[in-house]
């Protein structure tokens, strides 16, 4: 077996590949943070019927899918922007707003600060503390909110703590960042898979603040990333409208569109994922609590984050174990101010995770 030399994201499944011989078909990603029930229902019965539509051009304005987005986050379609993925939608801010300065509040999904540096800004990184299960002290990130900086990157539930903020909180943000003419970008990627994300969502804000917008996608609650559909969902008309006046059109294919149609309305699906995460949530906690050799903390989002306290194991150790039945988690190493001795791995059903969670326990 080849000796792995790099930190594998969900995605490098072709990379496991080679470097383990495993067959890809043959591995669990318990790194990749994706629903284990697999794509909406309403979407694997009904999809094939519209396979037609690629035969034409995509609505300019994708005036059904923004109305379908509105209905299920509860805001007006013109409040939202849709994309190829998060991603693009990533990018698109930051090329309008240019952050000479970028605060991240991590640690987090490295791809902020990526292309924070190819638009030509500097970012440097908040960072949560151990001490604190990783959950944000006010006080603390508000000290360092100094004059240089001109853009807040939050994502909650944050990746890879599980940790979340209040909306309550995320208010108090919003204004020290107006007194200080910082504008906040809000990843909202899990939040769907939390307990109370309605009462955690920042979308509600957006109705009375001009300085954030809200980042959402289809890749994890809906497992489809594979159709690269996101959306933004902001107040300020004209930002929206600025985005729109250099946004490449048609950046979404006609079938990825009238998907996302189709199961933002699918109530069964939504309601199914979120009792399988709840339980499977609650379920591992009870578990991992009486486990000495390690200390979790609580999760809010679809995954949970691991401390190995065992002297002589690292996550080099647990992942090698994993991934030798077929069983891969994230070596979490690699995260700023995370070393060797955090993993992380998502919620699967609960025979998949019973596997997992046996595997772990067999190295601690």
């Amino acid at each position: 077996m080849k000796q792995k030399k790099e930190h594998f994201h969900g995605s490098d499944l072709e990379k496991i590949e080679e470097a383990y011989g495993i067959r890809k078909e043959d591995i669990i990603s318990f790194s990749a943070n994706v629903n284990p029930l697999g794509i909406s229902y309403k979407l694997r019965k009904e999809l094939p019927n519209y396979i037609d539509a690629v035969s034409s051009y995509p609505d300019r304005e994708y005036t059904a899918l923004r109305k379908a987005i509105g209905v299920y986050v509860h805001t007006e379609p013109q409040n939202i922007i849709v994309g190829n993925g998060s991603t693009e939608l990533i990018s698109l801010v930051l090329k309008r707003k240019h952050p000479g300065k970028a605060l991240i509040i991590g640690p987090t999904y490295s791809e902020y600060e990526h292309e924070i540096h190819l638009g030509g800004g500097h970012s440097k990184y908040f960072c949560l503390k151990e001490s604190d299960d990783f959950i944000l002290q006010e006080e603390a990130l508000f000290d360092a909110l100094t004059d240089d900086i001109n853009l807040l990157v939050i994502c909650n539930p944050n990746n890879p703590t599980s940790s979340q903020i209040t909306r309550k909180t995320m208010q108090n943000i919003l204004d020290i960042c107006k007194e200080k003419n910082i504008f906040v970008m809000i990843d909202e990627t899990y939040v769907e898979f939390s307990e109370n994300s309605e009462e955690v969502t920042a979308i509600p804000l957006t109705r009375h603040y001009d300085n954030i917008i809200i980042l959402r996608g289809i890749s994890k609650f809906f497992a489809a990333p594979g159709l690269r559909l996101g959306y933004a969902v902001c107040g300020n008309r004209q930002l929206i409208s600025e985005i729109n006046s250099f946004k490449n059109p048609w950046t979404i294919n006609s079938l990825a569109a009238i998907a996302g149609e189709i199961m933002f309305t699918d109530k069964e699906y939504i309601d199914d994922t979120i009792q399988l995460i709840s339980t499977e949530r609650e379920r591992i906690c009870k578990l991992l609590a009486d486990c000495p050799a390690v200390k979790f903390y609580p999760p809010h989002a679809n995954f949970i984050l691991l401390r190995i306290l065992k002297e002589g194991i690292t996550s080099k150790n647990l992942f090698d174990a994993a991934i030798q039945k077929g069983l891969m988690i994230r070596d979490c190493s690699a995260f700023p101010s995370l070393d060797d001795k955090y993993i992380r791995f998502c919620f699967m059903n609960r025979k998949d995770n019973d596997a997992l969670l046996y595997t772990l326990l067999e190295q601690l």
